[in-house]
């Protein structure tokens, strides 16, 4: 199914595609109390290891139309078994409703190490970047380039060239840098990947899995509300676990849009 996953992601044209389906010999298994899901994210051109957003449009799906009833979802994923867990919210007083009026999801995901690079052109990324001040450059273990730049305000202005973007080593580009002052954001970031298909994803919520535990050494903390400043732009609520490595994603999701495919 493979070709037909990838067909169908192209003929979507959107960052990440996603497949569900459902494992369920592992459902009611004796270790296994919640339901499982084997996941794959497909970008116009290729299947990728880890997304963000399409886990959590996945698990909203599964929770908004009650084809789940358990609190969590596990997804068997290239990235071994991630989590989608229901975490309520207010309840309206005197409701015989067991669920409260909205609900957040909270997505489990691994870290994405943060490391020093080889590749140390400055003028080659400050140049793809339409000469943004670039202050750092790394890389994260996916093989992304993972680019400082003097503020948050030369994220959200950064006029990206792709094609020089594309022509740079590695498979993507993260840039971040500190926020506006009174934003009430710990970072900005934005991520790009032509390589991929993707000239600029709106939200990269995988971006994260990198951008917290590099945060974390440079604010001294493990929670933060980051924005990602694509033109389309959002809010990312994260928590880094460091014993566990772990990164939590928190957000919302909502259905615009609904239909069948005949194939």
């Amino acid at each position: 199914m493979v070709p037909g996953y990838q067909r169908l992601a192209a003929q979507f044209n959107i960052s990440e595609t996603c497949y569900l389906i459902l494992l369920t010999h592992e459902v009611n298994g004796p270790t296994n109390t919640n339901p499982r899901f084997s996941l794959r994210w497909f970008t116009p051109v290729d299947e990728v290891d880890l997304c963000g957003h399409a886990t959590l449009v996945a698990a909203h799906f599964l929770f908004a139309y009650g084809l789940v009833k358990s609190n969590t979802i596990e997804f068997s994923t290239r990235s071994g078994i991630l989590t989608a867990k229901r975490v309520p919210e207010a309840k309206v007083p005197n409701s015989q409703d067991d669920w409260p009026t909205g609900y957040s999801i909270e997505l489990d995901f691994p870290v994405v190490q943060v490391a020093e690079t080889n590749f140390t052109d400055v003028a080659a990324i400050s140049k793809s970047l339409n000469g943004a001040s670039v202050v750092e450059i790394n890389e994260t273990s996916k093989g992304d380039h993972f680019i400082l730049l003097s503020s948050g305000e030369a994220v959200v202005e950064c006029q990206p060239q792709f094609v020089q973007i594309q022509n740079c080593p590695g498979r993507g580009m993260i840039i971040t840098g500190p926020p506006l002052q009174g934003s009430g954001f710990d970072f900005y970031s934005r991520f790009f990947c032509p390589k991929l298909g993707i000239n600029e994803d709106p939200v990269c919520g995988s971006a994260h899995c990198a951008l917290a535990p590099y945060w974390c050494k440079k604010l001294d903390k493990c929670d933060f509300v980051a924005l990602a400043a694509s033109p389309r732009s959002g809010v990312v609520n994260v928590h880094l676990d460091e014993e566990k490595q772990r990164v939590f994603l928190r957000g919302k999701a909502v259905a615009v849009m609904e239909g069948s495919l005949l194939v």
